[in-house]
């Protein structure tokens, strides 16, 4: 125990780099990998006003930060805003981004130093001769070829009011300028944009490319998923514009154009905001010369570093240890104490069972991991924990902690007859073959609990190229099954195990019942996913289930006495193909409608998140809380039981007149999915915390008490 105390208190240290940055607010605040301030264009603030603040970011050579659209990979820099009354932000107002290739991805991004500009409305009555407090919460994704890690500052600047128009800063005032000035706006663009033959074709006319012919163009959309951003964008122009012709991104071939497209078309002698209308190519933009190709490297990284891929490794191995102690992974621990029981004495067989049992939750975290990352490739929106948001995952899931509830009830036997139904451990599929079905089902179980420094180390995952995303999601895996590994190879501990016997059979009948709530809760929310019909037929198929594996279990009796049973395997056969036609069925029923309700999240009165509700209850002064859940989220429930149902909590919600919104994603909803991409998350559980006069929220432990909450509510 000393050791493993050792052991995590070492990997924590290793991983504290990548955490928040805590450091006094004020002045340039610095991580391994990228400095930030806050730097105001002039020297002082007007009543009446507009000042420009911009975060001037310098990054270390081989990092990057990203564009409102990051590309491939990625996430934007966000800033929340913590201003004093009257004054307004508004948006970011973004420098043309460079195209940073990286093997077959595409981002869009910064290197070296940028300015973000930022407009700061100051009303009139604010006196001249006080000073502005000005503070901001701003998160950078921070990337190299092979990692990303989200570093949150918290940066500050002291404006002082004066009367009178007010020079430039010497420093910073020239430069944020002339970022400002040549920063993309509209100019005037009328853009069309056709899909046809599995192309995109974008014309663009008037304006600024009425003055004369460019050389080179490319088009940054708002949006992902609209364009393959790797893809060539060769063009040509005409009299009175340009076309350029892009590959369709996943979204797009999955839906096509379902309107206007924006971005930024970038030339050699410009760049501009335009908003592409569906339409046939406009006229006088073809028939001229071939515009010039963009290789994509203008700023490719080319300095490698493993550092921040070993932090978000360790921090994944640190939440797969943590794991074992969540809720939803207690029955397979079970299952693994006796299984080791079982073996103790048998040295080889344990070894053996320790390594299949790792083989078996790799493989399964690859496997998720592979069709997560693969989907995202393809422009779809998920998240870990993606497959339960399907009613048929979900049904089958539930059948199948049926069936190894009854296999542990000794209804039937698994690779051996009914004699020996008692002698493997748990009587599961012999050897290393069971061994691997149990790591499997470790991973199975797994998957709707989300354990502390999870979410951090998937959320980086899921912006980085897809080799060291898979590392990440296998360093948690090996984190699930290091404790039981460590265990089956250390002969010292294997020892201090009892020897097999008859209290085997009696542990083995008693974490049948864990898996019968396992099934049980799967129903619930599978009833929760698909309407009651739906549920009808897995309880029809959940009835056939049972029935065809005790006719089973009746033929091993029969075969072991030295009878035929092959009645009763016709039976079981039939009873089991019909239990198959009904989940199917129930799969196959249309899924009701969304009640535009939210989910029952605790006892405070709650609405359905949104964005437009989040902006409404802050336009009306009101402190937000938002809770992303889901009913298949262990963790999520637990919170809701635990913290969100206090008594303290709903008073202090009162009291500060606070908003709850719930943002329910038990059934697949792509809003949800990038708010939570957004705040650095792949999952849920997300708290988080919105006051009046920042744009920003607040993200709140995963692990929730009332007091905490009530903290956070209650906080100015």
């Amino acid at each position: 125990m000393r050791l493993l105390t050792l052991v995590l208190l070492w990997l924590t240290l290793l991983a504290a780099p990548a955490a928040a940055q805590t450091a006094r607010p004020g002045g340039e605040q610095r991580t391994e990998r990228i400095a930030a301030e806050l730097v105001p264009m002039t020297q002082w603030a007007t009543p009446g006003s507009t000042v420009i603040v911009a975060v001037r970011q310098k990054i270390e050579p081989g990092w990057h930060t990203y564009w409102r659209n990051p590309g491939d990979s990625g996430g934007p820099t966000t800033i929340g805003w913590s201003l004093p009354a009257g004054l307004q932000a508004g948006a970011i107002v973004w420098p043309l981004p460079e195209r940073q290739r990286l093997m077959t991805l595409m981002n869009f991004g910064y290197s070296d130093e940028v300015y973000l500009p930022v407009p700061i409305e100051v009303p009139a009555s604010v006196a001249a001769g006080t000073v502005l407090p000005i503070r901001a919460d701003v998160l950078f994704m921070v990337c190299s070829d092979e990692m990303c890690v989200p570093d949150e500052m918290t940066l500050a600047l002291d404006l002082p009011v004066r009367e009178g128009e007010a020079p430039l800063t010497a420093r910073h005032g020239a430069i944020i300028e002339r970022v400002l000035a040549q920063a993309p706006r509209p100019a005037g663009i009328e853009a069309r944009i056709t899909a046809r033959d599995g192309v995109l074709t974008l014309s663009a006319t008037g304006g600024p490319l009425a003055d004369g012919p460019v050389g080179r163009a490319v088009f940054f959309p708002f949006e992902g998923g609209v364009i393959d951003h790797p893809a060539d964008q060769p063009g040509a122009t005409g009299p009175q514009g340009l076309t350029l012709t892009m590959q369709p991104g996943g979204r797009t071939r999955a839906a096509g154009l379902s309107g206007p497209v924006e971005g930024v078309l970038a030339t050699d002698r410009g760049a501009w905001e335009i908003r592409a209308e569906p339409g046939e190519p406009l006229a006088g933009t073809t028939g001229g010369a071939t515009l010039a190709a963009d290789d994509g490297a203008a700023s490719s990284t080319t300095s490698l570093t493993v550092l921040g891929l070993i932090q978000a490794g360790l921090l994944a191995l640190l939440g797969g240890l943590i794991l074992n102690l969540m809720p939803c992974v207690f029955p397979i621990l079970a299952m693994k104490a006796a299984s080791l029981a079982g073996s103790a004495h048998e040295p080889g067989e344990a070894r053996r069972d320790g390594l299949m049992f790792l083989m078996g939750v790799l493989a399964t975290f690859a496997v998720l991991a592979g069709a997560l990352i693969a989907l995202r490739a393809a422009g779809e929106a998920v998240g870990w924990g993606f497959q339960l948001q399907s009613p048929a995952v979900v049904a089958v899931l539930a059948l199948l902690m049926l069936g190894v509830g009854l296999n542990l009830s000794g209804v039937f036997a698994m690779g051996a007859g009914l004699q020996s139904a008692g002698q493997g451990p748990l009587a599961r599929l012999p050897g290393g073959a069971g061994a691997f079905f149990t790591g499997v089902l470790a991973v199975v179980v797994a998957a709707p609990c989300t354990a502390p420094f999870m979410a951090a180390a998937l959320g980086a995952a899921l912006v980085m190229p897809w080799p060291a995303a898979l590392a990440v999601f296998l360093m948690l895996g090996l984190g699930l099954a290091l404790p039981y590994v460590l265990v089956s190879l250390s002969p010292a501990l294997l020892r201090r195990f009892p020897r097999p016997g008859p209290w085997m059979d009696r542990l083995k009948g008693l974490l049948a019942f864990p898996m019968y709530g396992a099934a049980l809760w799967l129903v619930w929310v599978f009833s929760r996913q698909a309407g009651p019909i739906a549920l009808a037929c897995l309880f029809t198929a959940g009835l056939l289930v049972a029935l065809g594996l005790w006719l089973w279990g009746q033929s091993q009796g029969a075969r072991a006495a030295g009878g035929g049973g092959r009645i009763s395997r016709v039976f079981a056969g039939l009873a089991l193909l019909a239990a198959v036609s009904a989940t199917v069925a129930a799969a196959r029923l249309p899924l009701p409608e969304a009640s535009g309700e939210a989910s029952s999240a605790g006892p405070l009165a709650s609405q359905p998140w949104s964005a437009d509700a989040v902006q409404a209850a802050l336009a009306e002064g009101r402190p937000v809380l938002v809770n992303f859940t889901a009913d298949w989220c262990v963790t999520c429930k637990i919170n809701e039981g635990a913290a969100l149902s206090s008594g303290r909590v709903a008073r202090a919600m009162t009291d500060a007149n606070a908003a709850y919104l719930v943002g329910d994603w038990t059934r697949r909803d792509d809003a949800i999915t990038r708010e939570l991409e957004r705040h650095g998350r792949s999952g849920v559980p997300l708290y988080l915390m919105y006051r009046p006069g920042r744009a920003e929220p607040e993200i709140l432990p995963q692990l929730l008490t009332d007091g905490l909450l009530v903290q956070a509510i209650t906080n100015d």
